[in-house]
């Protein structure tokens, strides 16, 4: 069994980004990739945001947070994951776009690269089909923010070998994550509540029963969570919950599931969260969360 050394992240957005920063943690060499070199950039600014708040609270040393900026590489050019002996996936969620990257991917990547998709709400054998190594692909779907949160959702698709599943769980705990195996079922665990959740806020908010922020401090008041819907709504993108409802509405045709249309009047109007700087919340500028 090949050692795994190099870790290479496709995509450097919000979920990119963070997943990248807990495998340069863990020690790994950490090749991040995504055509949009602007992106690259501000992915980079916000990785070195969030490392310097970690020093200043007292969970990380000066020294630990250099070695972790070091280990970092980042590229527009895709034959920059040559190395990596595992590539995740954090790109737009859409069916299309991965498989196509995959297919990609499987040009570029040595034999033994297993294939990971952070996929919240996709088939992974779907993913996995026609890309060249359907049985060294795995679901591994980190929980926002990545860098902060443990749980990982680990899902073999149809065609996903035993070998390759077990090198994937090890490697995941290998990060410091706690992994969950699921089936290949939409939404897996989390998201198969979540999406119709957030739907039913993002309404409710529409219909004037409560104003975002007292729905926020209800829902993290009374049921103990840690984030309200619409902090979570504003940090995952109301565009990308725009693509996760239409994914998940798409198999399970589930009512609640269908994107509101509040929801889709904000994203018309360039009001997608963090990432705008404006969603449910003003922010007034682009930064990741945490630290």
């Amino acid at each position: 069994m090949t050692e795994i050394k190099t870790v290479g992240v496709c995509g450097s957005g919000t979920m990119g980004a963070g997943i990248a920063i807990v495998a340069a943690r863990a020690g790994y060499r950490t090749v991040v990739f995504d055509e949009n070199a602007d992106a690259l950039t501000r992915a980079e600014a916000q990785t070195e945001s969030f490392l310097a708040k970690s020093v200043e609270r007292g969970k990380m040393a000066e020294a630990e947070k250099s070695d972790v900026l070091a280990r970092f590489e980042r590229s527009t050019d895709i034959s920059a994951m040559a190395s990596a002996d595992v590539v995740i996936e954090a790109v737009v969620e859409d069916l299309a776009v991965k498989r196509a990257l995959f297919a990609r991917l499987n040009e570029v990547c040595p034999e033994h690269a297993l294939f990971a998709s952070n996929t919240s709400t996709l088939s992974i054998t779907e993913i996995a089909g026609g890309c060249g190594r359907e049985d060294r692909v795995a679901g591994m779907h980190f929980c926002l923010p990545a860098q902060l949160m443990k749980l990982v959702e680990m899902s073999p698709g149809l065609n996903t070998s035993p070998e390759s599943f077990t090198r994937a769980w090890a490697f995941c705990e290998a990060l410091g994550q706690r992994p969950v195996q699921t089936k290949d079922s939409p939404g897996f665990v989390l998201n198969y509540f979540l999406v119709p959740f957030n739907n039913d806020v993002i309404r409710m908010v529409e219909a004037g029963v409560a104003e975002p922020g007292g729905i926020d401090q209800a829902i993290k008041t009374g049921l103990g969570y840690k984030m309200g819907p619409c902090e979570l709504l504003d940090l995952v993108g109301l565009d990308t919950q725009i693509l996760l409802c239409d994914a998940f509405y798409g198999v399970t045709h589930d009512p609640r599931a269908a994107a509101p249309p509040l929801l889709k009047r904000m994203v018309a109007a360039g009001r997608l969260g963090r990432k705008s700087g404006r969603g449910f919340f003003d922010y007034g500028r682009d930064a990741m969360f945490g630290g």
